[in-house]
């Protein structure tokens, strides 16, 4: 395929435009789920139980979501998975609003599961961002995907208050009000993917990879060899441990977050104050992308991983200590709770980008996205029970312990590739 690199670049940077676009609208829509998804089940159930019914659910539809947005990808693009993955979305926040409104769970469960798609999608997003970018850029290609959202992500929460107005006006339960910014924010999303994002990055990137030389070739050391198009090649050891950094900080985090709204409404707290944690939350699991995928390019994929999880263990701690009515304490727990997610995050997803190449590289995506998904699915389900069953206290100190699993994952990576190296070493010594 003859195309200049300045064509690829300017192709590239046309990418993370269309992207971060869609990204601003994503995370308005993934954040009505997080705000106030728990208290509605609670408040349609009657019980706290089961709050974190809600997060299992679309956490799954998110699995869901991941498993089919990989697999279309290689026949389709990224395009057309992206695009129909946050119309989903937005149909399911549509049958959320339905469902609070006639009082019917069975709806509320399956319509909840849908809106999942949407979750799945504003992750799925940030591979894009990384398909055209060098080997030495992927880091800063993916976390540019992700910061955009951001926008999005801190002012839906915020607007919980506002849109619990606009749904009193409509004669919707005031709970189901965020889930009208999602609607509208999830479909917007999906038409800007479908209009706007040509030449499919992914397809592009492809196509060039079967022109590429082993000598031309710009992936890193931990990439798999290109075996062209007649086999898929297998996908290297780097993409496993950078989907464990992934499904370790997805579980501490879902878990935490899920519950702290419950926690702070048994402490008399606000709406509003339930807002301003969960939007600042959110804020700190993408805001950060702004210098952490440059972080994660030039320190190293590991070191900023390892981060991550002291992060994670130092929020659980907090969290744990931070008494129930003191809102500071709750917002630094949970501003940290969402900068580990992100170290973790931007930094496994450049160890996969690493470890695989065009052809593997969206099957690998989307089975590591399911993985992250279940993981949250169990951490939501299971954060309510362990909070009934225990505290909330008990919950924090369980999630900031599940970090220190992270370190001996990434010493035996270390280990593995300095042992390759000095094999490497030693045959060259003798060549």
């Amino acid at each position: 395929m003859n195309v200049t690199p300045e064509q690829v670049a300017a192709v590239h940077r046309r990418t993370l435009n269309v992207v971060i676009l869609s990204q601003v609208l994503g995370g308005a829509g993934l954040a009505a789920g997080i705000s106030v998804g728990a208290l509605l089940a609670a408040d349609m159930l009657g019980s706290d139980g089961l709050a974190g019914l809600p997060t299992a659910l679309f956490t799954l539809g998110s699995a869901l979501t991941a498993f089919l947005v990989g697999r279309s990808t290689l026949r389709l693009g990224r395009r057309i998975g992206l695009a129909a993955g946050f119309v989903a979305g937005g149909l399911g926040a549509v049958g959320v609003i339905v469902a609070a409104t006639i009082d019917n769970l069975p709806l509320l469960f399956i319509s909840l599961f849908v809106y999942g798609a949407g979750t799945a999608t504003n992750l799925q997003a940030r591979y894009a961002g990384a398909d055209l970018a060098p080997a030495d850029k992927r880091g800063h290609g993916t976390s540019m995907a992700m910061v955009a959202t951001t926008i999005g992500a801190v002012a839906g929460p915020n607007l919980i208050e506002p849109m619990g107005q606009v749904a009193d006006a409509l004669g919707i339960p005031t709970l189901a009000g965020p889930f009208i910014l999602a609607a509208a924010a999830y479909l917007s999303a999906g038409a800007v993917l479908f209009a706007l994002l040509r030449p499919d990055p992914y397809l592009l990137a492809r196509q060039l990879s079967e022109t590429v030389t082993p000598a031309e070739s710009t992936s890193t050391e931990d990439a798999v060899p290109h075996h062209g198009t007649a086999a898929i090649p297998p996908v290297g050891a780097g993409a496993w441990l950078g989907a464990t950094v992934m499904i370790l900080t997805q579980i501490i985090m879902v878990a935490i977050m899920t519950m702290t709204p419950v926690h702070m409404a048994a402490h008399g707290h606000g709406m509003g104050a339930v807002g301003l944690v969960i939007g600042l939350h959110v804020g700190a699991m993408w805001l950060p992308s702004l210098v952490t995928g440059r972080i994660v390019d030039t320190v190293g994929r590991i070191p900023v991983a390892l981060a991550g999880g002291v992060t994670l263990l130092t929020t659980g701690a907090l969290a744990a200590l931070a008494p129930g009515d003191n809102l500071t304490l709750l917002v630094i727990a949970l501003i940290l709770l969402g900068l580990g997610w992100n170290l973790g995050l931007v930094s496994g997803t450049a160890m996969v980008v690493d470890a695989t190449v065009p052809e593997n590289r969206p099957q690998a995506q989307g089975t590591i996205d399911v993985g992250v998904a279940l993981s949250g699915a169990v951490a939501g389900l299971g954060s309510s029970v362990m909070m009934t069953a225990t505290s909330f206290q008990v919950l924090a100190i369980v999630g900031g312990a599940l970090s220190l699993l992270i370190v001996p994952a990434l010493i035996r990576e270390r280990r593995a590739r300095r042992s390759i190296e000095r094999a490497e070493s030693t045959e060259r010594t003798f060549v």
